[in-house]
């Protein structure tokens, strides 16, 4: 990268950076500092943690995200909060990917689930300037972009599914779930063909894909109050509206943990304290996690984030 592009990089993401923590003080959310070395890992089954020796007795992790440590302090009384900084992810490397990365994640008391969504393209104008926006439904998609019920297909036609638009499985594909072929097929077929001249917002997942969110009845099926934004195709967000209740968190970390036992994934303690706060008085809320050098990366019409970070990892 020559001596111009380096200038020119370091202050867009100068210029980003402030823009962003203007757009949180004009609406009274509160910066906090979260620390990256943890003393328990998230408990995902697609994502990976960065393990740390923290002394010589014990073990500590790079945090994915500092969405335990931001909930424990909503737990805490201290209202809206946001965070602007790196958070690492074990294996992520790739031209969308990079092992360390920026994350702006914030979470709002006042605000409803379809008023955070409003907020979150707000936020996202601030890279791209207005663009329209469309809501498109979990199984909207999968309808329009590959004529399928999603909830009704078997793994067999999903197997076919993929097999039809050429994408090439795995020997180990033929003991894959439901969930891992529709993962599949969304990231592979769905995707691309998503935020084309627009932001277009993804939502009402499958409740096995909920996360951290709530499931609600809508049109009498089950779907997790969960948001993804997405730009040409590539995905910027991933929203939810926040589940607090500690005992559905601690059945779903348990799931988790099985899930990576079955991937043949090591599988990690709960936190305890996290859930511990959670119970003496969560806050409902809504909270959203954007990735900063991604739409940085669309910013400045480059293909990797290696051409947005200052120093990126290199295989």
């Amino acid at each position: 990268m020559s001596l111009e592009s380096i200038n020119s990089l370091l202050h867009d993401r100068a210029f980003l950076l402030q823009k962003a923590r203007d757009f949180f003080a004009a609406r009274n959310i509160l910066e906090v500092d979260c620390c990256a070395l943890v003393p328990r890992a998230p408990i995902d089954s697609n994502i990976d943690v960065i393990e740390a020796q923290a002394t010589d007795s014990q073990e500590g992790y790079l945090h994915t995200s500092p969405e335990y440590a931001m909930k424990r302090l909503l737990s805490a009384g201290v209202g809206d909060i946001y965070y602007l900084g790196h958070v690492f992810r074990k294996g992520e490397i790739g031209s969308r990917h990079n092992p360390e990365f920026t994350m702006a994640e914030w979470y709002r008391i006042g605000l409803s689930f379809p008023e955070l969504i409003e907020e979150t393209c707000e936020f996202l104008f601030l890279f791209f300037g207005p663009l329209p926006t469309r809501k498109l439904s979990y199984r909207d998609a999968f309808s329009t972009h590959l004529g399928i019920d999603y909830s009704r297909v078997s793994i067999a036609e999903l197997q076919k599914t993929a097999q039809r638009h050429k994408i090439e499985l795995p020997a180990e594909s033929s003991e894959w779930s439901r969930e891992t072929f529709l993962h599949l097929l969304l990231s592979h077929v769905i995707e691309p063909h998503l935020g084309q001249g627009e932001l277009t917002i993804l939502t009402d997942y499958p409740p096995n894909q909920a996360a951290l969110a709530r499931v609600v009845q809508k049109k009498g099926e089950p779907v997790a109050e969960r948001f993804e934004i997405y730009y040409q195709g590539i995905e910027l967000t991933n929203g939810y509206h926040e589940l607090g209740d500690a005992q559905e968190l601690r059945r779903r970390f348990r799931q988790e943990n099985q899930a990576r036992q079955a991937l043949g994934k090591k599988t990690y303690l709960l936190d305890e304290a996290f859930l511990a706060d959670l119970e003496t008085g969560f806050p409902a809320c809504c909270g959203v996690s954007v990735g900063f050098d991604r739409a940085l990366m669309i910013r400045r019409k480059v293909r990797s984030l290696s051409e947005v970070l200052p120093f990126a990892w290199r295989i």
